[in-house]
């Protein structure tokens, strides 16, 4: 689409939501790989998408990071980062045998699950990980228990779990979900297993939770409900489906190029936010087209306020810039 070109469209407001955008887990790994690359003599090689957005790889590519699907594309003795979304053991030993430096970008609030994950295990339990086949942050997870590590995807499932000893289960959650669907499964694991062992705090991320939340709030006063962010990204693709959930209609687009104008032939006030990992210059680019077509009305609302940090991992502590958790 071109987007300088008037179309016909029945907008006259657009609303934005807040908290959007990067989240604490997402500015650490972004942060992670630019030191790397002014700090470490070069290439700096990324394993997977530091981030599940494509505006960020492409960027950060730009500046000159390689990044690669496993660790066999990796030269010996070459400096190596962890995506966010974490890796299993298997992985890291990987990098040992290769001489790595390896630098681990995993959200903390990852490496929580995976700890749970371990202490589970540990106790001889069945873990039930609530999550979706082949996400990233699953595939790390199933490693630190894959033998103890049963994946669920939906309450239909729940119905026909076989598990050695139905007293003796966990359960652990994949950090992106939605949160209703989650309770969903949660509950029917619960009325399956009733002496089911949960983490004491819920395993989805406190950012995923309030765009959720941020979107519900938006979702009466819309009509249409965009969402910023890449088709991987499981956090953005969540909050579309909360929207639709809401009875209001909603679109997941990387940016605003993907915009169709059908979409804003009836709708008088559309929603704006954006996914855990999409930038927040492409919710602007999308404000500039709006108030390039003419809508003069722009109404942002905070719902939740967010002020979340998140450590450097050691390795780039002593190069972190000023003012920097």
């Amino acid at each position: 689409m071109d987007n300088s070109a008037r179309i016909p469209m029945t907008v006259e407001k657009v609303v934005l939501t807040r908290p959007r955008g990067f989240c604490a887990g997402v500015d650490r790994a972004i942060d992670v790989v630019r030191l790397a690359l002014q700090h470490y003599p070069g290439p700096i090689y990324v394993r997977r998408e530091i981030v599940h957005n494509a505006h960020v790889v492409e960027e950060l590519r730009g500046q000159g990071a390689i990044f690669v699907e496993e660790l066999d594309e990796v030269p010996e003795g070459a400096t190596v980062i962890f995506s966010a979304h974490g890796v299993s053991p298997e992985v890291v030993a990987q990098a040992k045998a290769k001489r790595l430096r390896a630098i681990d970008a995993t959200c903390p609030l990852v490496t929580k699950v995976h700890n749970e994950a371990i202490r589970y295990a540990r106790d001889g339990r069945t873990i039930f990980l609530i999550g979706h086949e082949g996400h990233d942050e699953v595939i790390g997870t199933r490693g630190e228990a894959p033998d103890r590590i049963v994946l669920v995807s939906s309450e239909a499932e729940v119905e026909t779990l076989e598990v050695p000893d139905p007293d003796h289960v966990a359960v652990i959650t994949q950090t992106t979900l939605s949160v209703d669907d989650t309770q969903g499964i949660l509950d029917a694991l619960k009325r399956r297993f009733p002496r089911l062992k949960a983490p004491h705090k819920d395993d989805i991320c406190y950012a995923t939770q309030n765009r959720q939340t941020a979107v519900k709030a938006m979702a009466s006063a819309a009509d249409l409900i965009l969402v910023i962010g890449s088709d991987n990204s499981s956090n953005s693709n969540r909050l579309r489906e909360v929207a639709e959930a809401c009875g209001t209609a909603a679109h997941l687009i990387d940016d605003v190029s993907e915009i169709d104008p059908a979409w804003l032939q009836g709708p008088k006030v559309v929603g704006i936010t954006s996914g855990a990992s999409a930038p927040e210059h492409l919710v602007q680019e999308l404000v500039a087209f709006f108030r390039g077509q003419g809508v003069q009305v722009v109404e942002e609302i905070e719902i939740i306020p967010e002020d979340v940090r998140f450590a450097l991992p050691p390795e780039l502590m002593a190069v972190r810039p000023r003012g920097a958790a």
